[in-house]
């Protein structure tokens, strides 16, 4: 295997936690908006590393990855941390 073909299976690999930090970044801007919160390439940075995480995690777990379980893990993860990150509990 070519080193840009690792590189591609690691893109695709990682590119639903990626793609998912965007989102999470962006929604909890609009949606929760704390003026306290860190800024968004840091919260983006923390997204990224946490669905990391949560996909090697899954790829571990199950043996496999793709699972839906895992994505189902990455959004419940990414939507939690997000909340943190706003400081959620403060809001209103």
């Amino acid at each position: 295997m070519s080193f840009a073909l690792i590189l591609s299976h690691l893109l695709y690999f990682f590119l639903p936690a990626f793609a998912m930090a965007g989102v999470c970044v962006i929604c909890g801007a609009w949606l929760l908006g704390s003026a306290s919160a860190p800024p968004w390439k840091t919260r983006w940075a923390w997204h990224c590393v946490a669905g990391a995480l949560v996909l090697i995690g899954g790829l571990v777990w199950f043996d496999n990855d793709g699972k839906m379980a895992t994505y189902g893990a990455l959004v419940l993860v990414s939507a939690t941390l997000e909340w943190v990150l706003q400081r959620g509990w403060q809001q209103r």
